[in-house]
């Protein structure tokens, strides 16, 4: 089931996206014409998508967005996301853009007000979003530790789509 003009449900995903990345974020991520589809069996809202392109899911657990890469290259569009970004060392930025994990020793820099289990941006030396996924150490610890998994990878740019149930 889609709903392709939804008022409410726009203004709804976009004050999430305000709450969750910053003000004003929600209508640079989502446009008027985003097409919004819901959950056939709890009628609520699953996926954002602008044209034929998924930019975000809404996590039903969380009530927050899951940013896909797409989503998040709106985000980085004209300079610097404003929050909840990691940038990696060049050594490692092929290995996370296929999907690989962010460790701590890699992280060149971070948003110093991330949190455990947030939605992050994983950018390269130049700014360019090459993975989404959920913080697993604060900034400042992604920073100061040396061991451990500082993101864990939800999507890398250069990942191939993964076959889910019933696919071919």
């Amino acid at each position: 089931m889609t709903c392709g003009g939804g008022i409410d449900r726009l203004k709804a995903v976009r004050k999430v996206a305000d709450y969750q990345f910053g003000r004003g974020v929600g209508e640079r991520l989502f446009p008027d014409d985003v097409r919004i589809t819901l959950s056939r069996k709890t009628g609520r809202i699953r996926q954002i998508l602008h044209g034929e392109r998924l930019i975000a899911t809404l996590n039903p657990i969380s009530g927050l967005l899951n940013l896909t890469v797409e989503g998040a290259r709106r985000l980085v569009e004209g300079g610097n996301p404003v929050t909840r970004w990691v940038r990696v060392q060049d050594g490692v930025a092929s290995f996370i853009e296929n999907g690989g994990n962010v460790f701590a020793k890699h992280v060149a820099d971070a948003d110093r007000d991330i949190r455990p289990m947030e939605e992050v941006i994983v950018l390269n030396s130049t700014g360019e979003v090459i993975a989404v996924g959920k913080a697993m150490l604060s900034g400042a610890e992604m920073l100061s530790f040396k061991r451990g998994v500082a993101v864990k990878v939800r999507r890398g740019a250069s990942e191939k789509t993964k076959k889910g149930k019933g696919a071919k």
